[in-house]
Formats: C-alpha cells, structure tokens, sequence
C-alpha cells in the first residue's frame, strides 16, 4: 500500500490511499509513462529547461499543472496519479509539496 499526499498549502493536503488493487497489473513503465503522457499533455513547463526531465520533475509538474481541483475532487484523475506515483517511486508515503517544488 502506498500513501500519496499532494499538498497546495497547510490547509489545503490531499491524501490517496493506494491499495494493492489499485495499482494491480500496472508496471513502473506504464506508470512512468502514464506521468509523461500527462506531463506533455498538460503542457507542463520542464524545470530544467536543458537536459533530461527527472521524474520528480514530471510528478511535482503534473500535480502542479493537474490542478488542485482534481485532486479535491478525488476522481479517478487524482487516484491514478497516487497509484502511478507509488509505483514509479515505490515508497510507502510520498509527500508532494507543490509550492514548495518538493517531493518527500
């Protein structure tokens, strides 16, 4: 199980509990390209403009970009992106800090 937490501001966090059968059948590839596929269709800006797109670049962008209404609304959206970024980074909770550009 992973717990994803996408925070806008201290009162405004955003938790997603993905359980096994959530992320069930989907490979970190897939994962990983799921994240890029939103990061390009977002029109997300790359951190660094030069080189390589990190993929805690291409999480903190596609949260940023998504919006904070998706992940209020908690759709399915919102619990893709949790169970897409529990795969990819494989921890058990991930902290995505939007202002602050920071993924803990």
């Amino acid at each position: 199980m992973y717990n994803v937490t996408v925070v806008f501001r201290a009162d405004r966090e955003y938790e997603f509990h993905v359980h096994a059968a959530d992320s069930a059948g989907l490979s970190k590839d897939a994962a990983r390209e799921w994240l890029h596929e939103e990061f390009d269709e977002l029109e997300c800006t790359p951190s660094n403009p030069v080189g390589k797109v990190l993929v805690l670049d291409v999480i903190l962008n596609v949260a940023k970009y998504g919006g904070e209404q998706r992940f209020a609304q908690g759709g399915d959206w919102a619990r893709r992106f949790a169970a897409c970024v529990g795969v990819v980074l494989d921890r058990p909770a991930v902290r995505i800090d939007v202002p602050g550009f920071v993924v803990g």
